[in-house]
């Protein structure tokens, strides 16, 4: 990956995360902690 695109990957990121924060108050940012914990946890179950 060059450093182009990481830093046009990490902008988009940004710009998305201020975007649901604006729009929905965090509320998806919530959902998708809550199932990246959820498969954090089945990943080391099955480890």
């Amino acid at each position: 990956m060059t450093n182009k695109i990481a830093i046009w990957l990490g902008l988009f990121l940004v710009l998305a995360v201020i975007a649901d924060l604006l729009l929905f108050g965090g509320d998806n940012l919530l959902f998708l902690a809550k199932k990246l914990f959820e498969l954090l946890d089945w990943v080391a179950f099955w480890r």
